[in-house]
């Protein structure tokens, strides 16, 4: 694994891990939330067309992955965004939001034919890697009850169902997930 070290506003950050041929870049420029936004479409639409309607899955993208969104949660929220790029292609991205003690683990999405290939393992890696260097205790999220093969993942890297919860996201929507949790030691 290698780490690179960049500065920021007087602080010092990692911006970069790579692992074999997979980097986890943060997303630092208002354009890489527009091919964020534009990603995440993508992948929202292959990903739930057989658990959500299409309606439901556009009113999500508009509610939690527009470019407006993305941004006030960076600038304002404390989001961090990360692409995920496998061969120098973006593949897929990451969100995460320290909380507490806690790193929230908000969204990883990698595009279906990168899918199977350890590039989530990696992500997952350097999160962990994340809470080492940031004194933080645990990594939780949330994840679709039926969504079988990111469940499935997430138990197969030590998550814990912890919790289900049913949240009313407006218009008549609901998200109905598990959330999860691993302990960072």
């Amino acid at each position: 694994m290698i780490l690179l070290k960049k500065a920021l506003h007087g602080r010092a950050f990692f911006c970069t891990f790579v692992f074999m041929n997979t980097r986890i870049v943060r997303i630092e420029k208002e354009e890489d939330l527009l091919h964020l936004a534009s990603m995440a479409g993508t992948i929202w639409r292959e990903c739930y067309a057989s658990i959500l309607s299409g309606e439901q899955i556009e009113y999500m993208l508009s509610k939690f992955l527009s470019v407006n969104v993305l941004s006030r949660q960076v600038s304002v929220e404390g989001y961090e965004y990360y692409f995920v790029e496998c061969d120098g292609e973006r593949v897929g991205f990451v969100g995460v939001k320290v909380e507490e003690k806690r790193l929230f683990l908000s969204k990883l999405y990698i595009k279906e034919e990168y899918r199977g290939r350890g590039i989530s393992s990696v992500a997952l890696g350097f999160l962990e890697e994340k809470c080492h260097r940031e004194a933080l205790l645990a990594i939780y999220l949330t994840v679709n009850k039926y969504n079988d093969r990111a469940y499935n993942v997430y138990i197969n890297k030590g998550y814990k169902v912890v919790d289900d919860v049913v949240t009313d996201i407006g218009s008549g929507y609901v998200m109905d997930d598990y959330v999860m949790q691993k302990i960072i030691l």
